[in-house]
């Protein structure tokens, strides 16, 4: 086996599936330690990955629960197995702590260097001696300036240099290979002296591969635990490809319209936000739902917007269940005062969609929101994804068909994205069909 790997969410391990996908790596994303009976169904895929949630998770919850994921996929035996963040490399101390996962996992692996790569050009994400730069809007920003997450509600990213904003998460040392240094000798030298962290700038295409070169010769010296972003994932095949190793390519069936379909929201993302307004001046019906009703009484406020969304269904529409449509309407101060209260939110959209879905017999939704993901598809009773449709266009938010021992989900076309993921039309165009 080639990788296996934890996401930290459940978009963001979409992400690294459809990375290996479309280079023709066989992968299968489980959401959660599958049975044998399970796992036997995907015997033979060259990468394994297990959706999680600890982007949202305390330090604590990690000490619990991510030891038993790291033993199960050291079991695996794979050539790698990476802990996946997202690219964007938001995290705190107290929360999606990246640097108490790489204390964990390089505990489970007795490994004392880690890799860390985060950048990834085919996501506009990019890092330069160290500091990471994303793109937004047709523009780079250097990520603590960045329209979005300089300002995210739970982890804004104040801290461009990815040394320093671990240096509060760890007391690793972090070491950096720049993207002027991607030699052997100079890798090497770096690497006999490091004793924690060791960070890959990622600047370009060209140093992408380099970076997977170096990867591939170092995994049998260093051992297989890695961390980053999907770019791990593009930097491995890119110079597996290019080294004739593996396909590099592949290709997936067109994707027919749907007469409707279920979407739900609980992104307060800008990005999202027009989205949803593109969705909702080409056909869908919007449905908002107030989340702080969705945290206190879950259970009520399912039943009603349920509801509410099956009578809208039952005339054809195709309806979008959405909790804001930019910042300024979250309502992320109140809800942080609800334990667990954003953790229900996400729920709760999940129970909303699956109502609608086996009412009607739906054959494709989508879940948007990277925290909100996670927990709605934990709604659905779906064991395992695999890449149905790849969006080139809007890498790192796949089309997925669903595994469930529930027949009317199994088979399931579920598109997951995070809040700054997709362009305006995304709704629209996973409803109206897209040809590869």
């Amino acid at each position: 086996m080639l990788l296996s790997f934890y996401g930290d969410d459940f978009t963001g391990s979409t992400d690294v599936m459809e990375s290996m996908a479309l280079h023709g790596v066989n992968t299968v994303l489980f959401t959660r330690i599958p049975t044998a009976e399970e796992q036997a169904r995907f015997a033979g895929f060259d990468a394994v990955g297990i959706a999680g949630t600890s982007r949202s998770q305390t330090p604590d919850w990690m000490d619990a629960h991510l030891p038993q994921y790291f033993r199960w996929l050291k079991a695996l035996g794979a050539r790698f197995c990476h802990y996946k963040v997202c690219s964007t490399f938001d995290s705190a101390p107290h929360v999606g702590n990246i640097g108490r996962a790489i204390e964990i996992g390089r505990g489970v692996f007795a490994q004392q260097v880690t890799p860390l790569v985060v950048g990834a050009p085919q996501l506009r994400r990019y890092t330069a001696f160290g500091h990471l730069f994303a793109g937004y809007q047709g523009k780079t920003y250097r990520i603590d300036r960045h329209p979005v997450m300089s300002r995210h509600p739970v982890t804004p990213m104040d801290e461009a240099d990815l040394r320093l904003h671990l240096a509060r998460q760890t007391q690793l040392p972090v070491d950096l290979v720049p993207a002027n240094a991607l030699d052997d000798p100079a890798v090497d030298q770096v690497i006999s002296a490091a004793t924690g962290i060791v960070l890959f700038d990622v600047f370009g295409m060209a140093t992408q591969i380099e970076v997977g070169g170096q990867l591939l010769r170092l995994s049998p010296r260093l051992g297989p635990f890695i961390v980053g972003s999907s770019g791990v994932e593009y930097a491995l095949v890119k110079a597996l490809a290019a080294s004739g190793r593996i396909a590099g390519s592949a290709s997936f069936p067109s994707l027919p319209k749907v007469a409707r379909t279920i979407a739900v929201s609980g992104s307060c993302s800008p990005t999202t936000a027009r989205q949803i307004k593109h969705a909702l001046a080409h056909g869908f019906t919007g449905l908002h739902a107030d989340p702080l009703d969705l945290a206190r009484g879950p259970d009520d406020a399912v039943a009603r917007l349920s509801a509410e969304a099956k009578r809208l269904m039952g005339e054809g529409r195709s309806v979008l269940v959405y909790t804001a449509l930019d910042p300024e309407t979250d309502r992320g101060g109140p809800l942080d005062q609800i334990a667990g209260g954003r953790h229900r939110v996400g729920q709760g959209l999940g129970r909303i969609a699956r109502a609608c879905i086996e009412s009607f017999g739906l054959r494709r939704t989508i879940l948007a929101g990277g925290d909100t993901s996670s927990h709605a598809l934990g709604e659905l009773d779906v064991f395992a994804l695999t890449t149905r449709f790849p969006l080139l266009a809007t890498p790192g938010s796949p089309l997925c068909a669903a595994a469930s021992a529930d027949p009317k989900l199994d088979g399931l076309e579920i598109a997951m994205k995070g809040g700054q993921v997709g362009g305006d039309d995304y709704f629209v165009a996973l409803r109206d069909g897209l040809t590869a």
